[in-house]
């Protein structure tokens, strides 16, 4: 009579080797793989019998954001609301959340349709960024939040040490390096809004009187969205002075 697989081996036989790879990067073994497929899965392949991520991502937007909140809290007693809130939009805005993403090769797992793959989906800023969240929320699903906020802390680890630099304001920043190559004040130009009034998306180019430009998009206020152009501008200028 056949040996009936361990639970724990039965488990990893439900899960294809490079997700298993990825939970391996992520930190966390699912035990409902099913909410990691979930999380992986994008609205251009969704149907019926597989539902998409963004009911997901909605969840788990809000476990980083208490995550992240909390530990800004406890880090620094001391901080002001006016101190604290830049260092938190700095580590749970879309562009940090698409660069860890990376970091762990989240892209290489998703699953998208043949439009969005050939359009190059597993590079967007914002479907990474969504798809972290929706990560997020299935380790929280999976197995609670303190689990979920684990995963969270470790990933964010490096960033969290740093916020200082991170959260510094880009827009003020840019501002006085043209000031000082005596340029006029950077010109921010909305190339594109979609998405719902709601959860509006913002495609955001800034430039400046040497012609360069440099541009950003994503979920958020249309200020949030100006301010990552600045730090692509200021990236650009630090690599090209």
């Amino acid at each position: 009579m056949p040996r009936r697989p361990a639970p724990w081996q039965d488990r990893h036989m439900k899960i294809s080797a490079d997700l298993r790879a990825f939970s391996e990067r992520l930190g966390h073994e699912f035990s409902r793989p099913e909410l990691l497929r979930r999380a992986l899965t994008h609205g251009s392949i969704a149907s019926t019998t597989r539902p998409d991520n963004q009911r997901l991502e909605f969840l788990g937007d809000r476990v980083l954001g208490l995550t992240i909140a909390e530990a800004l809290f406890s880090a620094d007693r001391a901080a002001t609301e006016g101190q604290l809130a830049p260092r938190y939009n700095a580590l749970v805005k879309g562009e940090t959340c698409a660069a860890i993403a990376r970091e762990i090769g989240l892209g290489e797992v998703l699953k998208l349709g043949r439009s969005e793959m050939m359009s190059g989906g597993r590079r967007k800023e914002a479907l990474l960024a969504d798809a972290m969240e929706a990560v997020i929320a299935a380790v929280y699903l999976d197995a609670g939040f303190e689990t979920a906020r684990g995963v969270v802390l470790g990933l964010w680890s490096d960033r969290l040490a740093n916020v200082e630099t991170d959260a510094r304001d880009a827009k003020t920043a840019l501002q006085e390096w043209a000031q000082a190559q005596g340029m006029s004040p950077p010109r921010y130009v909305q190339i594109a809004r979609t998405g719902p009034d709601h959860a509006p998306e913002f495609q955001i180019t800034v430039r400046l009187d040497d012609g360069r430009e440099a541009s950003a998009s994503g979920k958020g206020t249309k200020r949030s969205i100006e301010q990552a152009a600045a730090t692509a501008m200021l990236e650009q200028i630090e690599r090209t002075p």
